[in-house]
């Protein structure tokens, strides 16, 4: 269990598409302050190196959101994935 799964977590229950979180408020979800590497673009991009694991970009995608960090260097942009799951079998016959 990490951090992080408290940010999986608190992702889950959001209903809009997408909102934008401050550090700070990322801090106080996961009682913990985050590594400086949070302040660079890449520590927090989803899709840039799905084989190395991250723990925070685990917890994004389990929760079903790509997070990008802002260009102000303190906030991150979550935004909800598409959805394109393949129709259940049982929808077919």
């Amino acid at each position: 269990m990490t951090h992080y799964d408290a940010l999986r977590d608190y992702l889950k229950q959001q209903k809009p598409a997408e909102f934008v979180l401050s550090f700070d408020q990322i801090e106080e979800i996961i009682d913990a302050a985050l590594p400086r590497a949070a302040h660079r673009a890449s520590w927090w991009e989803t899709l840039r190196s799905p084989q190395e694991k991250m723990p925070q970009r685990e917890a994004c995608l389990e929760a079903g959101f790509i997070a990008t960090r802002l260009p102000d260097g303190k906030s991150v942009r979550f935004t909800r994935m598409k959805t394109t799951r393949r129709p259940r079998e049982s929808e077919d016959s």
